[in-house]
């Protein structure tokens, strides 16, 4: 669970991290979980019972890691499809989603609105892609008692976040992916992950030539390490820089590279995860492979604490086939699922 914001302290001591990264993660933040159970009811409300029984689904295990970065629709998802929904449903449907997470401009809410828009983008140019297939269920009752879990995504998008007993308990694992990664439409311009490519960049920018070369890997990567499936495989040992040996203003950087991903949640847990993870630097490492300008196949870049594992990598078009798309996953080491199940 999520350890209160005003309660976390930074440390180098191994032995206080770990108590915090086991402790990892209760909030004060009954208020905000009411707010998303009311809106859950509310949206159920909306459904008949046969569309009920697609929406609440049992915690398991094979449930929650139903996830996929691919379009491949209910094959490899569980939940309601958002096409099947009326308006007023898909209305109700989004609320849920949008009291379950951030606020902040290019994160939370409106990064998740900005990706199904990139769906629908692509959807113009090839068929099997649009906002409309997405799935949305609640593994478990929505309550204020009891453990439950937000399970929302389709392709390009995976959000879980896991409450108990009125407490949010876990808000990974976390995949976000966008093709292309920017566009405008109807004169609009959209770049949905903006927000983590620039703050990463300017992470590896604080670099020195000494410093980037400790941080270089000397794998490739063609996608991230740790996407749908590969729960639990986090590496035995950490590699690259250790964030101890960067400056005050560098591990600033590390933290402000870390805050896109960690505010898919809502504001009061979001801040309380920060604070763990800033708590969490002294035994943080960074690492990059390929370059660090983000318009290459194989540029790559990752942040492994004893808690926070994200990773960010650059992959050739699949619809854009010109154009570079973005990988990205958020987990953490100890809540991922909230830490329900052994893998």
């Amino acid at each position: 669970m999520y350890v209160n914001a005003n309660a976390a302290t930074t440390s180098s001591n191994s032995s206080d991290s770990s108590d915090s990264s086991e402790a990892a993660t209760t909030t004060a933040a009954s208020s905000s979980v009411s707010d998303v159970v009311d809106a859950a009811n509310a949206f159920l409300d909306t459904l008949d019972d046969d569309q009920q029984s697609e929406v609440l689904l049992d915690f398991t295990e094979a449930n929650a890691t139903a996830w996929s970065n691919l379009p491949c629709g209910s094959t490899c998802r569980v939940g309601i499809e958002f096409s099947t929904l009326s308006d007023t449903q898909l209305t109700a449907a989004k609320a849920v989603i949008e009291a379950a997470t951030g606020t902040g401009s290019g994160t939370g809410y409106d990064q998740i609105t900005q990706i199904l828009a990139a769906d629908d983008y692509l959807g113009e140019t090839a068929s099997g892609y649009g906002s409309g297939n997405y799935y949305l269920a609640f593994l478990g009752t929505p309550s204020t008692s009891g453990t439950w879990q937000l399970h929302f995504g389709g392709h390009h998008l995976a959000l879980n976040l896991t409450y108990k007993d009125g407490e949010v308990e876990g808000t990974t694992p976390y995949f976000v992916g966008v093709e292309p990664t920017s566009w405008t439409e109807d004169g609009t311009s959209y770049e949905p992950l903006a927000a983590q490519s620039d703050a990463m960049q300017s992470m590896l920018s604080s670099l020195s030539t000494s410093e980037l070369s400790e941080a270089k890997l000397s794998e490739s990567f063609s996608d991230v390490l740790l996407g749908p499936g590969d729960d639990g495989d986090f590496p035995t040992t950490k590699e690259g820089l250790a964030v101890s040996e960067l400056t005050s203003a560098q591990q600033k950087l590390v933290l402000a590279a870390i805050t896109p991903w960690v505010e898919v949640a809502d504001d009061t847990t979001a801040e309380s995860v920060l604070s763990t993870y800033e708590s969490e630097l002294d035994e943080t490492y960074i690492a990059y492979s390929g370059g660090t300008d983000f318009d290459t196949q194989g540029d790559y870049v990752r942040i492994d604490g004893p808690g926070v594992w994200i990773e960010f990598v650059c992959q050739d078009g699949v619809v854009y086939t010109s154009k570079i798309h973005y990988h990205t996953v958020y987990r953490d080491h100890n809540t991922d699922y909230g830490g329900e199940f052994s893998f």
